[in-house]
């Protein structure tokens, strides 16, 4: 079966992944749905209450299929990796047990009353169970990358005298800063998944010619939404967290940029093909000093390259790392270009008219989640080959009774309940998008 160590980091990778594609919507749409309602009590057009309503059932279907695939993320902690929760459990148990006891509760809770209770609390608490939904979700969303942060750049510990991790200092492990600027991009990005969901509904609505009414306020809030955020997506989110890596993951920037020389002017690869056999880029298309400038402030900035650096020190997977941070920035640049366009028309009235545009609307809608996947690939092949960056390697990490063939037999059983989630969650998101918001009665 080959290195159980592959098969670990594989079966955690695809489970990752996979549950992701529920959160990252979710906490986008607590935001938007609060918008909804705001706009709703102060208009008073029912319509974006209806919308509301719409998209509260799809934020509960979401909830519902994150929380199954997200609980075979939390025994793999103790299945395949009973090392590194060993060594960091002390650490990382404390945001874990915060996300479960507090933000998903809280979630969860008012979740139920957003779907069941709007009768009987009212409209004004209706609305503000949307914003304690929201602060759940954001809240839940902290703690997480809070845990991550760490990983990448430890802080507020200290090494007890088992040679485990002790907390030191809970606020400043809490208030890590690189978990500060990882969240406001990590959010970010979750509206724009959301964004594009609700643009891409409303454009699928006009393009059949029904619920005519929603959907122009399904587009207005997801064009102008999805502009607003892509736009904090690379600035200045994106850019504080390049800079948070420049300074603290300087092997992770090279290799994100296939850079195997060190030097000032640093340019950006705009298209090419890292050969690491031959430490160099194939056929680049690139621009001096957007890398130094980016990284550092500078265009005469030094940016080091992999060649500063042992080979042991590495990311795993250079090529990995290279194509997934240009698709993501790629893709980021995508979705600037694409809601601008859009908002102008909105602005100008011509977006109903114009089936071209709404096609892409539609259409759009996988490529954030395709950028944020790849965002958290980035993120996490970045900081390979270390588990807790600096202190423990991924390798040393892994359970040692667990053997490949038994990882490989349980991915294969995750593979399965997933694809028949999955399934399911297309039919039900589906049959809500085919009945459409119910329109209030007057």
């Amino acid at each position: 079966m080959g290195d159980p160590l592959f098969w670990h980091r594989l079966q955690f990778g695809f489970t990752a992944s996979f549950h992701y594609l529920f959160p990252q919507l979710t906490m986008g749409l607590a935001l938007l749905i609060v918008i909804l309602k705001w706009v709703a009590r102060r208009t008073g057009d029912e319509a974006y209450n209806d919308l509301a309503r719409f998209w509260i059932r799809i934020f509960g279907i979401n909830f519902a299929v994150g929380v199954v695939t997200g609980i075979p993320l939390e025994f793999q902690f103790g299945t395949n990796w009973a090392s590194f929760s060993r060594y960091s459990g002390g650490i990382i148990g404390q945001t874990l047990g915060m996300e479960g006891m507090f933000a998903f509760f809280l979630e969860s809770t008012f979740l139920g009353l957003l779907i069941w209770g709007e009768k009987k609390i009212g409209p004004r608490r209706h609305f503000w169970a949307a914003v304690a939904l929201f602060v759940g979700s954001w809240l839940s969303g902290y703690f997480i990358i809070a845990t991550n942060a760490f990983m990448q750049h430890p802080v507020g510990y200290t090494i007890g005298a088992d040679g485990t991790l002790q907390l030191a200092s809970f606020w400043q492990f809490l208030m890590n800063p690189w978990a500060r600027v990882q969240y406001a991009h990590n959010m970010v990005a979750s509206v724009v998944t959301a964004s594009f969901v609700v643009a891409a509904v409303g454009a699928y609505w006009m393009l059949k010619g029904v619920h005519l009414v929603h959907a122009k306020r399904n587009l207005k809030v997801g064009v102008f939404a999805g502009l607003i955020s892509a736009l904090l997506v690379a600035f200045p989110t994106g850019d504080l967290q390049g800079k948070l890596v420049a300074k603290h993951q300087p092997v992770a920037l090279a290799a994100m940029e296939g850079r195997f020389e060190s030097g000032t002017h640093a340019a950006m690869n705009f298209i090419g093909q890292p050969n690491v056999q031959e430490r160099k880029i194939d056929n680049p298309i690139r621009m001096p000093g957007i890398l130094s400038f980016i990284a550092y402030g500078s265009f005469s900035s030094n940016v080091k390259g992999l060649n500063d650096f042992p080979m042991d020190q590495w990311p795993t997977s250079i090529e990995m790392l290279y194509y997934g941070f240009h698709m993501m920035v790629g893709l980021g640049t995508f979705f600037i270009a694409l809601m601008g366009l859009a908002a102008l028309y909105l602005w100008r009235k011509r977006l109903e008219q114009s089936r071209w545009l709404l096609w892409m609307l539609m259409l759009a809608f996988p490529f954030p989640y395709i950028a944020n996947t790849v965002g958290w690939m980035v993120a996490e092949m970045g900081r390979q080959p270390w588990a807790v960056y600096g202190l423990m390697r991924t390798a040393d990490g892994a359970s040692r009774l667990v053997h490949a063939g038994q990882t490989v037999f349980t991915t294969m059983g995750f593979a399965g309940l997933y694809f028949v989630l999955g399934l399911l969650f297309f039919f039900l998101i589906g049959r809500e998008i085919a009945h459409g918001p119910v329109a209030t009665k007057h």
